[in-house]
């Protein structure tokens, strides 16, 4: 059952550091943020927040994105941080889909239009007299995370008190973590990682986090230095530019324990540039429905097998399918379906598009692995078209929906290309009566796709290659991506 350890533990340690808050030079004892979740509490009851009620926030990391969020299970809310690099249209639609008590954000945001909506600027906390806390059931969802979907519809996935739990106690039982370890917070909390890879780990334990606003490498660098960080997760694309700092070479790694990568495969020289400063550098995998610390491995095994995620931890339920349904043999690719406590509780007001994922008691992830004799899994591609650009999942059914309204497209098809900074990136085909430019059609995109979802290549052609079935031909596409990278944007 769920436990308030941001309360117990300012009883049992107040004066233990929880947070050193680098955007306003801030260090806060768990008995300071146990006051500031009393504060968060008291208002949103006085704001007729209840069980059940979605409390939604717009903003960069902030501190805010912890304090509310212990301040909604007090009170049984279900807290929905919003991703900020959204058009207007996007949160729009979101925030309709959701139907929040209360909006809570840094910006004005005239697309708030069924809630109350209060800039955090604007808000006084004066009372502490926050009412008991609730009970909170195992089913009692308590955070809703967004993720598109290859339809292009957003999908708000229920993480329930079971499934945070099951998360946290694993990640500790394994050892992965301990009390007085200090780690740096820059991935964005509107994404599993931001939450569930180490912030309610750590803080469940009584840890350290140093919270970034926004990724900032030579801070990070900084930061390892001089504060006694000893554990850091991120994503491929952030330890790439960390690495590419000119102080890379001459920062001291010696106290730290390991660095943990995620939400996208790694490239063998990026790991092999870490081991050569001595940095204890693996992978690791999850997704936001289940999870998302699904495997473990082994800091020994990580430098003789380096490109593998490890085995599956103590409460995942692992199965490698053929398209039939079979178990693979070892070392043959199938995909990936993962059962146990954290498999979430299913999509918001979209539970049989959730069903379409289930197999019995399993979830169908749509990645492609193998098992070697060891046990070892690897990553070997993805069976679903999503695509992971910069750490961000990228459908490309949702970017060609949106193209399709252009006024001069007719057709449109996304398909991947590798790309050295951010991994993989859109490349647009388009069927219409004019050529059309990358930065014109990045400008008609910016108010109704997030950047990072924007192609970074586009051709016309007169007519897109289809199937005997007459299906799209996807492949034959990616053939000509090779030949045809034209128009790079920026």
């Amino acid at each position: 059952m769920w436990q308030d350890f941001i309360q117990l533990h300012s009883q049992r340690t107040p004066n233990k550091l929880a947070i050193i808050d680098r955007r306003l030079s801030e260090k806060l004892s768990y008995k300071n943020l146990n006051h500031n979740v009393s504060l968060w509490c008291s208002y949103l009851f006085e704001a007729n927040i209840k069980k059940g009620d979605r409390v939604a926030y717009l903003a960069p990391n902030r501190l805010e994105h912890i304090t509310l969020f212990f301040a909604c299970t007090r009170l049984g809310a279900i807290f929905v941080p919003l991703n900020h690099r959204l058009a207007p249209r996007e949160l729009g639609d979101i925030i309709q889909h959701i139907e929040p008590g209360i909006v809570i954000g840094e910006y004005d945001c005239p697309f708030v239009t069924n809630a109350t909506y209060k800039k955090v600027c604007d808000i006084t906390l004066t009372n502490d007299h926050a009412p008991t806390a609730i009970t909170i059931e195992d089913n009692d969802p308590l955070l809703m995370l967004f993720t598109s979907g290859s339809t292009g519809e957003p999908k708000g996935v229920l993480f329930h008190s079971k499934m945070l739990l099951a998360n946290i106690e694993q990640t500790i039982a394994t050892g992965v973590l301990k009390p007085n370890d200090i780690s740096i917070v820059n991935t964005p909390f509107f994404h599993t990682g931001g939450y569930n890879v180490f912030t309610l780990p750590m803080l469940s334990i009584g840890g350290t986090l140093i919270l970034f606003e926004k990724f900032e490498p030579a801070g990070v660098l900084e930061t390892i230095n001089n504060d006694g960080v000893n554990v850091f997760w991120a994503v491929p694309t952030m330890f790439q530019a960390i690495a590419d700092e000119p102080n890379f070479n001459q920062t001291d790694f010696s106290n730290i324990r390991f660095f943990l990568s995620g939400g996208a495969p790694l490239s063998l020289p990026l790991i092999e540039t870490y081991h050569q400063r001595g940095v204890p550098f693996k992978q690791g995998f999850g997704l936001t429905e289940v999870g998302p610390n699904c495997f473990l491995h082994e800091t020994s095994e990580s430098y003789k097998y380096p490109n593998s995620i490890g085995r599956p931890m103590p409460f995942s339920k692992v199965k490698v399918v053929d398209e039939n349904g079979d178990q693979v043999d070892i070392d043959q690719v199938g995909e990936m379906l993962i059962a146990g406590p954290h498999v979430c509780l299913g999509y918001w007001r979209n539970m049989e598009k959730f069903k379409d994922s289930m197999q019995g008691e399993y979830f169908a992830t749509g990645d492609l692995v193998r098992v070697d004799k060891r046990g070892l899994y690897y990553v070997m591609g993805r069976k679903k078209e999503m695509y992971i650009s910069g750490g961000e999942n990228v459908f490309p059914g949702e970017v060609e929906k949106q193209l399709v309204q252009h006024p001069n497209i007719s057709q449109a098809v996304v398909v991947a290309v590798s790309d050295k900074k951010w991994s993989e990136v859109g490349f647009a085909f388009y069927v219409g009566d004019k050529n059309i430019t990358l930065t014109t059609l990045r400008e008609y995109l910016n108010p109704i796709l997030a950047r990072y979802k924007h192609p970074h290549y586009i051709k016309k052609l007169d007519a897109l290659p289809l199937l005997a079935n007459g299906k799209i031909d996807r492949r034959s596409l990616v053939e000509l991506t090779q030949a045809a990278q034209v128009a790079k944007a920026t």
